[in-house]
Parts: structure tokens; sequence; C-alpha cells
């Protein structure tokens, strides 16, 4: 969609250029040549301009490079077709398809006394503010400085959260827990799913990974039956779960992006400390954490709380009864192994011999005191005689990141997910002490390894931008007058970021950087006019007035193209929808408030830094265009 909008722009102007020497009396032929000879140069330059931005976004590595490198190299080639096809083709079919008549039609006029009209009242507003261009310098400066603030205060995170059909369900029960119990709450929690207008049907499996927890799924109805998101679902969901007793039920959804796995939020604490200490930190940053009030449900994997019975044998008296330790533990090993001996046959049917005690016999780990072992002289004894039993509390599970004792504290959240680890990290400050680091695993990895590849990307852009048009404007003043525009439609942008109509992500990151190269377009086409136009003479102020008065029907034109091109993105739904909606929000609002900045802005700092004396250009057409025009 976007190399569609794209490829006409070229056209456009070139098209409108031909148009406007139509009006001014120049037949078909020789408004044509005369269109492509004039934006040849400009036509190259905004062509070189968005290669520029697009490459480096194909030559990123990282998931951003795997999910945006097709992306970037198709609209950098249908750039690049769009500019030859400008410069060739459309004058072509202008000199073969217009007429001096065409505008004579009564819809054509009233369009052209419009533009008429907007064009006088942009000149003279223009003349007006540029008496005082040092205000409108000001004032763009102001702008970049609350540019900067909004992109350090806007929420931030890898992908916005798309509506998959599907909410998930994690339920972590008691480290007691039996499979019994945990089908109990699996019951509970199905039948609260089941009871959503939007369900559609229901997954789960108990036991998965440990014996205590579980897993699963409420499938949606489609988009088109329900009026909720998926969303709004999990929310209310979240909210029904807690009320299950006994247990802890997260509702999470999948990942937006490929690549990680779990709950969206999982926070990492490592250190050399032993695992009780490294308890105490994490139930502290956890407690923080949820007095924030940001967390729907937040859980760390380490749980000192297994209750866990170790089997002692009393040597002395087994040395005394003539036995050995493994006398005890084999024989307690055929109570309890489960293990068959042999088989015996019935009905012609071969079945094993298992020697097991019944499970009432097997239940606690107390019962295993009332068994009977004997010793090498034949007395049967209980094994209370030679044992006991030592209990002790052990964590769950013992985990290690990078090879350090680890904690990870997983969640769910409604807040970005930026502001929400900036929260995790700032409590471990306040509660460890040195010796404890911050990581990251899943989806917070990857938005950690992510989010600092935007800023080296966008400014590898400027600067080849910079560097191209200095080479074909042979100047360095030029491209610092046409960049200005840049960090202006940027501002445009990121205002509807910084309110939270979305978010910082990779899709507003890619179209931040997209929209770099579309406004960049309408200062080239401002600044080779006035370049020209002071060639013949003009004074600077004159030149620029004159250039962005003609450049204005072009700009508006291309602009509403855009603009137009991408509301399809900005009111999509359905699979994917976010990320579209992302991408389009940005490249509509900065596009379209980057224009009204960039019509006055760009004259001001042309008019502040622009060189003083520009080379007389060589007005004389060639003989190849004479002869046609004759």
């Amino acid at each position: 969609m976007l190399a569609i909008v794209l490829v006409v722009d070229d056209a456009i102007i070139v098209v409108e250029n031909v148009d406007r020497h139509m009006k001014e009396g120049e037949p078909p032929m020789s408004a044509a040549l005369m269109a492509a000879r004039e934006l040849g140069n400009p036509i190259l330059a905004m062509t070189v301009v968005l290669i520029a931005v697009y490459v480096p976004i194909g030559f990123q590595g990282g998931l951003t490079g795997a999910l945006f490198t097709e992306f970037a190299f198709t609209l950098a080639g249908a750039v690049t077709v769009s500019g030859v096809v400008a410069l060739t083709l459309s004058p072509m079919m202008c000199s073969r398809f217009f007429t001096p008549e065409q505008g004579s039609g009564r819809l054509v006029r009233a369009i052209d006394a419009g533009f008429d009209k907007i064009r006088q009242t942009y000149r003279r507003i223009l003349n007006s503010l540029l008496t005082t261009w040092q205000v409108l310098i000001v004032m763009g400066g102001v702008l970049m400085v609350l540019l900067f603030v909004m992109f350090k205060m806007s929420n931030s995170e890898l992908a916005p959260e798309e509506d998959q059909g599907i909410v998930l369900s994690q339920v972590v029960g008691a480290p007691t827990a039996t499979a019994d119990q945990m089908q109990t709450y699996a019951d509970q929690v199905f039948k609260i799913g089941r009871s959503m207008p939007e369900y559609a049907q229901m997954f789960q499996i108990t036991g998965v990974p440990t014996l205590n927890s579980g897993f699963g799924g409420v499938l949606l109805k489609p988009w088109d039956q329900r009026a909720r998101g998926a969303h709004e679902i999990q929310q209310d969901l979240q909210e029904k779960w807690n009320k299950v007793a006994g247990a802890r039920v997260a509702a999470f959804q999948f990942p937006p992006l490929p690549g990680s796995s779990g709950l969206p939020v999982q926070f990492v604490i490592t250190t050399t400390e032993p695992f009780e200490n490294l308890n105490d930190v994490a139930q502290r940053v956890l407690a923080k954490a949820m007095a924030s009030g940001k967390f729907y449900f937040l859980d760390a994997d380490l749980k000192i709380d297994k209750p866990q019975a170790t089997f002692v044998v009393d040597r002395d008296k087994i040395t005394s009864l003539g036995m050995t330790q493994m006398d005890v533990g084999n024989a307690l090993s055929a109570a309890l192994g489960g293990g068959y001996a042999n088989y015996f046959s019935i009905g012609g049917r071969s079945y094993k011999v298992i020697p097991q005690v019944l499970q009432a016999n097997r239940l606690n780990p107390s019962q295993v005191l009332d068994y009977y072992v004997k010793t090498p002289a034949g007395a049967v004894i209980p094994v209370s005689t030679v044992a006991k039993l030592k209990y002790d509390v052990v964590p769950e599970s013992i985990t290690r990141f990078q090879q350090l004792n680890s904690v990870t504290l997983a969640g769910v959240s409604g807040a970005p997910q930026g502001e929400v680890l900036q929260l995790m990290r700032d409590a471990v400050k306040q509660v460890a002490p040195s010796g404890y680091n911050a990581d990251y695993s899943g989806v917070s990895r990857q938005y950690m390894r992510e989010s600092g590849g935007f800023l080296p990307t966008l400014l590898f852009s400027v600067i080849i931008v910079f560097l191209a048009l200095s080479a074909l404007f042979e100047s360095f003043r030029d491209p610092v007058v046409i960049l200005v525009s840049v960090p202006l439609a940027l501002f445009g942008a990121m205002i509807f970021i910084f309110l939270g109509f979305t978010s910082m992500n990779i899709y507003t990151e890619v179209g931040l950087v997209t929209l770099m190269g579309l406004i960049s377009k309408h200062g080239i086409l401002i600044v080779e006019v006035a370049n020209h136009l002071r060639g013949t003479g003009l004074g600077k102020l004159d030149a620029i007035v004159e250039a962005a008065t003609i450049r204005l029907r072009p700009i508006l034109m291309t602009t509403a193209a855009m603009v137009f091109g991408v509301v399809p993105l900005v009111i999509a739904f359905g699979a994917g929808a976010a990320g579209r909606y992302a991408m389009g929000l940005v490249i509509f609002t900065g596009l379209s408030i980057g224009t009204l900045f960039t019509l006055f802005v760009v004259p001001a700092m042309y008019m502040f830094i622009a060189s003083r004396r520009v080379a007389v250009q060589d007005e004389e057409p060639s003989a190849l265009s004479s002869a046609i025009a004759e």
C-alpha cells in the first residue's frame, strides 16, 4: 500500500508542472519538455533521499531487520522505478494526452480558482511572516526541543498488542498440590472462560511444566462476531480468574512478534549471593511492583516454600543389627519403586508382577516409617527403629541465568513495556544491595535488544541523505535547509504518540524513518526553484516566496495523496491491525502537521543560512528542445 502511494508522488509533480506551463501558454510538447528539464534534478534528489532512507532499514540486524528487510528493499526498488517513469513516461504521456482545451471545464475552473485563492493567501501570509523570519526560526527551535522532550516521555514497547483471537491462561497451584487439585482449578478456569459471550472453544493442559502448574487458552469468536477486543476480554477474564481459590491464574496473550514465549514481562535478577538472600530481594521488588498498580499479575519463579522430607538412617543402629544403608534402601525401593519383578500367566495372558505397597499407605512421607525391613538375623523390624524423617523447606526450583543465581519476575501489565521495566529497575536499585544485577528474558529481552536500534538507524539515514543532497546541490547549506523539515514532521507524529494514541515501537519507528524521506521532498522542491530564481537575478526574499508559491500546489497534492493513501492503515481492523494502525498514524499525522510547518519554516531557514549568491544558470534551451518546440 505504501508503495502504491509513493510511486505516484513523482508523477504528480511532473504532471502538475506540465499543466502549469500549459496555463502559461506553452503547447503540450514544449510544456512537457520544460517540466522534465526543470524537475530532473529534484526528482533525482527525491529518489536518492528515499532510497537512502530505506536502505539502512534493510541492512539493520536483529528482529527489526528480519521483519522489514523485504519491506525496505521493495519500497526502495519501487521508488527507483517511479523516478525513472516520472522523467520518461509521464512527460511523454502528458505531451500526447494533454490539450490546450482541457482546462475549460466548469469543475476544472472551480478547482483552479480554489487553488489560486489558496496560493494568494499563502503568498500574503508568507510575505508577512518572512519580514520577521527570526521568529519562525525560534519557533522551529522550540519545536525541536519539544520533540526531544516528547520522545523521552512517550510510552515505548516492542510492538503493539495484536488481537490474535485467543487469551491464554497460566495456572499455578500450591507447591504440594496434587493432580486432582490442579484438575479442580482447571475446571473452575474452564467454567469462567466458557461463560464469556465471545467464547468459541478452550483447551487446557494440567501438570505442565510442573505438577503444580497448568496452561490453557480461550479461543474467541471471529472479529466480526464480537464487540470486544482480546485486550478487553483478557482484563475481564483476569478479574474473574483472580477469584479462583487456592490457585494463581494469569491471563495473557501470545507475543505480537515471533521469537519469544511466556508472559509479556520477564524481569531477571541475578547475583552470586545465596538463593535465600536472592529470594528476600525478589519478594521486596515484587511487593514494590505490585504496589505500583501497574500489574494484573506478577509472580517469581523462585519460591522457597516447598516442604521436603529427608530420610535419615541411624548408622549406629543398622550397624549393630548387621545391616547397611543399602539394605534399607533396597527394602524401601521394593516397597515404593513400582518396578516389575516377574510375569505370571492367567487364562493364557501374561501380567507383570509389581511389588508395591497400597496407595493408601504411601500418601504421606511419615508413612514410610511404618514399613518393615528384614534384618540379616531374620527378624522383621519397623523402619522407625533405624531411621527418622527430617523436614525442611526448600526452593521449588533453582534457576541460573548467565551462570549466576537468578530469579525471574514474570507478569502481565497494562502499562507499556518500557515503563514497566524502568519501574522494576528502579525497585532493584532501591531494595537490593550491591552485587545484584538486572537482566531480561522473553519479550522483555527482545524489547531491550531492539529499542536501541532506532536512533542509530535514523542518524545514519540523516547522514546519508545530507551527503547525497550536498552532492546534488553542490552545497552544504541547502541540505540543512531541506532537512529542517524532518524534525518538524517528527514533531507532528510525536504529538499523537505522546498523547497515547499509540506507542514508540518498531512499527512507529519505521514509520518515522519513512516520514523523514517523504517530508524531505517538500524542501527539495522549494529550495531547487529558489536557487533557480536567484540565478536569474531575484533577491533572496523574492526568490523563496516565489518558489514556495510555485511549489505549493504539488506539495499539497502529494501530501494529500500520501495522507489519504494511508487512511486504510489508520482504520484497519482484524489480524495485524495494531501494527498497521501505528505506522499509518505516524505517517498520517506527521506528514499533515509537518507539511504545515514546512511551508513556513523552510523559507525562514532559507532566509537564515542560504548563501548570498547563487551561480547564474544557463537558461538556453538545447537545440533538440527548440526544434521540438517549434
